[in-house]
């Protein structure tokens, strides 16, 4: 399979999931990630890498991680199999190999039809590495987080506070600012980056429906500005994703006058169309924190000047 083609149109709540096994347990990416598929190939382990990289391969003209997605679940060591997988990805600006063992093929569900695991599953803690559970047809798919694999194997790919500026007290800005975002963690990160640079009226939502909800519920207020001044959406949520929410906001007349930022792992062209198709003001990759701060000062300046 070559590099994906399939573009979904824009704003409609559906996800291409790629089907896969590892040990017969299904899971689940997001087409949308998936650069190729190729047959496993020899890998040249590195020294001293996390456990679960694997080493390095070039198949091409591109020098490739291959993170060994088996290991990574199970903790056991793997074995690798002549008719293993390498799923090649992109995200967060990243090319990135994961072994699997087969690939399964493509389903086209609704988010609607994804819902987060709740906290017995993930032994007690906020979230686990499932971003979420999707049924297709009688299969329950589990679909990885794969950024979050990533960012604990390799935490310098994360979000960084240091590329936000601290600012003095009376430099803080009151603009209300609506959030979503599935990730507690990164919720959590992006909050605490925008506190450090004064942004500190922030009303966040698990997804986009929670997000629409609380807007269609304020969106015939007097004192609308008075409690959202800009929107930041994530693409990939449960329920509801970043497209179809910026699409809602850009389809009703109360409310399309406020700025949208996706701010998404999945930027790239294709994304670019599609965020532009529904109504973006701006649209950024994952992990560009210092970007994200600059690009909400001149899009409140603007709304501001009128």
């Amino acid at each position: 399979m070559s590099e994906t083609s399939i573009l979904l149109e824009s704003g409609t709540n559906e996800i291409e999931i790629m089907e896969f096994t590892i040990y017969g347990e299904l899971y689940g990416i997001n087409v949308a990630k998936v650069k190729e598929i190729m047959m496993s190939a020899k890998v040249k382990p590195i020294p001293h890498s996390d456990p679960a990289v694997e080493g390095i391969f070039k198949p091409r003209d591109i020098m490739l991680t291959v993170v060994d997605l088996p290991y990574y679940l199970s903790g056991k060591p793997t074995t690798p199999a002549e008719k293993d997988l390498f799923i090649i990805t992109n995200f967060n600006k990243m090319n990135i190999a994961f072994r699997v063992n087969t690939v399964v093929g493509i389903k086209r569900i609704s988010w609607a039809d994804i819902r987060k695991p709740d906290k017995t599953l993930n032994s007690g803690q906020e979230e686990g590495i499932a971003t979420g559970i999707a049924q297709c047809d009688s299969d329950l798919i589990t679909i990885l987080d794969f950024e979050k694999i990533v960012a604990e194997i390799a935490p310098e790919t994360g979000i960084q506070l240091n590329e936000v500026s601290k600012v003095s007290e009376d430099q803080r800005n009151s603009s209300p600012i609506v959030f979503a975002e599935d990730s507690f963690l990164l919720s959590k990160m992006v909050e605490e980056s925008l506190n450090k640079a004064g942004y500190v009226n922030i009303r966040k939502f698990n997804n986009g429906q929670e997000a629409w909800d609380y807007l269609t519920e304020i969106r015939d207020d007097s004192d609308l500005d008075q409690k959202v001044s800009l929107i930041i959406t994530d693409i990939e949520m449960p329920e509801m994703d970043g497209h179809h929410l910026t699409k809602l906001i850009k389809t009703d007349k109360k409310l399309q006058q406020i700025p949208v930022i996706i701010f998404s792992s999945l930027i790239n062209e294709q994304m670019e169309v599609k965020g532009r198709e529904v109504g973006a003001d701006e649209q950024l990759s994952k992990p560009e924190i210092g970007h994200l701060v600059s690009v909400i000062d001149g899009l409140l300046e603007r709304r501001k000047n009128g």
